[in-house]
């Protein structure tokens, strides 16, 4: 092996890209805050604190339906993981889990489980899957990109052409107000007159 040939990524290394890209797919933390949201609502209604001989039960009428509550909100959690495509009804669904669970489970977990179930699901609501970048053209692509200086994508090419007008003045029209440079005749918001 010489100096300039690289190493080979670890099976370490290469379990963590891959699961990196598996994460970039879906909406992970969305999941995993509704997952987490989950487990606070159903484990309080159940737990007993010890404090010395004193046994403070958390216990309410409503155990079950903290329960079914928690049970819920870890199976959107886990389905937001795997199936992506029903990110809108899942994190709709958490978000009206996270409510009920105010009034039926000691204030949602003591709003840990409701605030993580709450953000779980706006951010399961908010997702949207990006779109690859689509390839370029060497010829059209600037200098950055890898294509020929003064070409479409060049900074310094759409500023000032030969004539010294700006090439943004011709396309959008010499009385667009909406820039404000001093190159279209704007002088900022409005002009007076």
């Amino acid at each position: 092996m010489s100096a300039e040939t690289p190493a080979a990524p670890g099976q370490f290394t290469r379990r963590r890209l891959q699961f990196r890209a598996w994460r970039g797919t879906r909406p992970f933390w969305a999941g995993l805050f509704v997952l987490l949201g989950g487990f606070p609502i159903m484990y309080f209604p159940y737990a007993h604190l010890q404090l010395g001989h004193l046994t403070l039960a958390m216990s309410t009428t409503a155990g079950a339906g903290s329960l079914i509550i928690g049970v819920l909100l870890v199976v959107l959690g886990i389905s937001l993981w795997f199936q992506k495509h029903i990110r809108v009804f899942a994190g709709v669904a958490s978000i009206l889990l996270a409510l009920v669970s105010i009034p039926v489970s000691n204030f949602g977990g003591f709003l840990l489980g409701f605030l993580l179930a709450l953000i779980g699901g706006a951010m399961a609501v908010s997702w949207a899957p990006g779109a690859p970048p689509a390839p370029q053209d060497p010829e059209t692509a600037g200098p950055a990109a890898g294509g020929e200086p003064g070409t479409v994508g060049d900074p310094a090419a759409d500023t000032v052409r030969e004539g010294g007008t700006s090439q943004s003045v011709e396309a959008l029209g010499a009385n667009d107000l909406s820039g404000t440079s001093p190159a279209n005749g704007a002088n900022g918001r409005h002009s007076a007159g």
